[in-house]
């Protein structure tokens, strides 16, 4: 699945049938190349707006759906219980995307992920994909990633 295919997709709780917020972004564990939260826009408490992928009861195509609406965590909550959120204000699309050695190779348009396990599979740039696995590191300002493993076109 894509992140420009979530992003702005409801996220609706079984027990309530209410909608608990809007996929905003994505918080990624660089480490791991994992996408381990979602975070969400116009929750009805603002500062409840992370979601855990483990909280994710299923991904439709309409909505995100979460058991109830306390699934959500603020910030607080979710960095006591993951310190891999530790990045949550990281987002990967419209960074520069640098190899290890400095070297500027695209930017980040998309990325391709594992809904279920959260594993990313490719980071889609300008100028082409590169393996999510490559990602060594997320920053404010750009991604990094191992030198060699710079884009591969993607064919139409």
């Amino acid at each position: 699945m894509l992140f420009s295919e979530l992003t702005g997709r409801p996220v609706m709780t079984v027990a309530e049938a209410k909608r608990a917020g809007v996929v905003d972004g994505f918080v990624v564990d660089p480490a791991r190349a994992t996408v381990v939260a979602l975070r969400l826009q116009k929750t009805p408490d603002s500062k409840r707006n992370l979601l855990s992928l483990s909280r994710i009861r299923a991904i439709g195509p309409d909505a995100v759906m979460v058991p109830d609406a306390e699934s959500l965590r603020t910030a607080e909550e979710a960095l006591a219980e993951q310190a891999e959120l530790a990045g949550k204000g990281l987002d990967l699309p419209d960074k520069p995307v640098l190899t290890e050695r400095g070297e500027e190779t695209g930017t980040v348009d998309d990325a391709h992920f594992d809904p279920e396990t959260g594993a990313l599979h490719a980071l889609v740039t300008t100028e082409g994909e590169i393996p999510g696995r490559a990602m060594i590191g997320l920053g404010t300002y750009a991604v990094v990633v191992r030198a060699g493993s710079e884009s591969h076109p993607v064919t139409p």
